[in-house]
């Protein structure tokens, strides 16, 4: 039986999306599909059983507290999303490597069949005695191979087969002919991707429940609702960048699970106001309007309503050479149970 491994390499663009994408008729897979470039602390690329994965790594804060402790990956406002794919340099001994390597498990695996072994000879033929001559290695230190890498968590999406241009040479210092080369930018976007957030956990007083048509202040912590970064770096080939994106709270958007309740303020958004998000109840304010909080005009019954809290991060980025810029805004948000109790009153 055909390993997993092997039979990812026999599978065409549709499926072989590793996370090198090559033209259909390639059979080989640049990665390995459902092996995550992580979400950890310091992540990246590799080799997986002899599949090459793509190279860039990912450091940095992935919560708020800046402790790991991130519970959540930021979602993009509006119909914008960071590349699926994208395109990476790789030495000539690297990719020499790799094709004689998988050219070699593929026609002596037992069973296998024809079109492949077909197919993977072609591809190599391509590279070693054919339109290029021996992977270029006898200039090797005058340019990189450039290959199409997917996000290995998103290789089953539309987007992910768009890079579907097979492994070109570039001489050093001419820019890669295709869209979606990576730059500092194309890292900051990636980076943007694996930006974890801390639990949007509002405080609200009172504590235990809230009365009918009295104001509930909710506030945010404001040790934790930090800047949140996250540098992704690509170091391959003599090819060196990085980029770093920034998160920072921007607005807590608050929505009381029922139409029966008022915000304040009326439009729901709580903005920072100097360097905090709503402000905490104090003893004396029973009177007054909070500056974030809302008014539950029934009560949740024998049940609760389930509020939720939806914080707006600004997102940043700085990179090699002076570069940055501004990135959509990100969102996340949570859901907390909230019980409403009717008022009380004494009758005599």
């Amino acid at each position: 039986m055909r390993s997993v491994k092997t039979r990812r390499r026999l599978l065409a663009t549709s499926a072989a999306a590793g996370i090198i994408a090559l033209t259909p008729s390639t059979a080989l897979a640049w990665g390995t599909p459902g092996e995550s470039n992580g979400q950890k602390t310091e992540t990246g690329g590799g080799g997986h059983g002899g599949s090459l994965t793509s190279r860039v790594t990912y450091r940095g804060s992935v919560g708020g507290s800046g402790d790991g402790g991130g519970t959540g990956k930021v979602q993009p406002v509006g119909d914008w999303t960071p590349p699926a794919c994208w395109y990476e340099p790789r030495s000539a001994q690297e990719f020499s490597k790799y094709v004689e390597n998988t050219y070699n498990e593929t026609v002596n695996t037992p069973g296998q069949h024809s079109y492949a072994k077909t197919s993977v000879g072609q591809f190599r033929d391509k590279y070693k005695d054919g339109e290029y001559q021996n992977y270029n290695l006898d200039e090797a230190d005058k340019g990189n191979w450039w290959v199409a890498v997917q996000d290995e968590e998103r290789w089953m999406e539309p987007e992910a087969q768009l890079c579907d241009k097979e492994p070109f040479w570039v001489e050093n210092g001419d820019a890669p002919d295709v869209e979606n080369a990576v730059t500092p930018q194309i890292l900051a976007e990636l980076a943007y991707n694996r930006v974890s957030l801390p639990a949007t956990q509002v405080t609200l007083a009172p504590p235990a429940g809230t009365k009918v048509n009295l104001p509930t202040w909710a506030w945010l912590d404001q040790a934790t609702f930090k800047d949140v970064s996250v540098t992704a770096e690509l170091n391959v080939g003599g090819f060196h960048i990085a980029a770093t994106t920034t998160a920072k709270p921007k607005a807590l958007r608050l929505e009381p699970g029922t139409d029966d309740a008022e915000t304040y303020p009326p439009s729901g958004e709580c903005t920072i106001d100097g360097g905090s998000i709503g402000e905490p109840y104090a003893t004396g304010k029973a009177d007054q309007t909070p500056p974030c909080g809302i008014k539950y005009l029934r009560s949740s019954g024998d049940g609760t309503f389930n509020l939720k809290a939806t914080i707006t991060w600004d997102i940043v980025w700085t990179g090699t050479g002076g570069t940055g810029g501004d990135l959509p805004d990100g969102t996340f948000g949570n859901d907390q149970a909230v019980t409403v109790h009717e008022i009380q009153s004494v009758n005599r």
